[in-house]
């Protein structure tokens, strides 16, 4: 039995927990939940027996247990497969790349997903230019304090291999593009996304890939 990951192919949480799985070489299964056909999977009494929140990824472990939260399992995951390492030993050092992830995870992510784009124009009546400048402006700030944070002298976000910071990057970017932010002044960051689409990691968690992924 193998793991069973809740996913959605343009979910940048569940891209995070696709790319920590993909980095330790674990292998899992791939269960699709549409997030916007039918008012969204997700809001199923189905779902909402394995994640409350009706949020994806969920991650099933091989004992039929549920882990949910994407850096909650990242870091599962780094306790339970050490190896390649997604967190220095230092403290000084791993604290600074919790801190970066968090500013996508908890400063960028939860004013910009799909459920804040829903509200602000079905129940605010926003257009979809009025909503995409919401996007945009919390991402660039967000993304701008992330590009002060970071390694300048390092291949990836922080040292010559990819962190949990490097996981959480990589979906925002593509999420920021989805959007039409401009990340010309964010170089730097492009740089270290262009390292990471070159491994075999990045690039089969990437959303195009996927097996529910849309054309449209």
């Amino acid at each position: 039995m193998s793991y069973v990951l809740y996913t959605y192919w343009r979910s940048s949480a569940a891209y995070r927990a696709r790319i920590a799985l993909n980095l330790k070489g674990v292998a899992f299964e791939s269960v699709p939940i549409h997030l916007v056909r039918d008012g969204g999977e997700q809001s199923t009494i189905a779902y909402r027996s394995i994640n409350p929140a009706a949020v994806v990824p969920a991650l099933r472990l091989m004992d039929g247990r549920v882990l949910t939260q994407s850096l909650a399992i990242i870091e599962y995951l780094e306790d339970t497969h050490p190896e390649p390492a997604l967190l220095p030993n230092e403290p000084f050092l791993r604290a600074r790349v919790r801190a970066a992830a968090q500013i996508i995870a908890s400063d960028i992510h939860p004013i910009n997903n799909l459920r804040v784009a829903r509200y602000l124009k079905g129940t605010l009546g926003q257009s979809q230019e009025s909503t995409a400048n919401w996007m945009r402006h919390w991402m660039h700030i967000g993304l701008t304090a992330y590009a002060e944070l970071v390694d300048k002298s390092a291949d990836f976000s922080f040292g010559n291999s990819p962190t949990l910071a490097d996981i959480c990057l990589v979906p925002q970017l593509y999420n920021a593009r989805r959007w039409g932010l401009d990340l010309g002044d964010l170089k730097r960051l492009t740089a270290i996304e262009g390292r990471c689409l070159a491994l075999d990691a990045f690039v089969r968690a990437s959303p195009e890939p996927q097996p529910d992924a849309e054309t449209t």
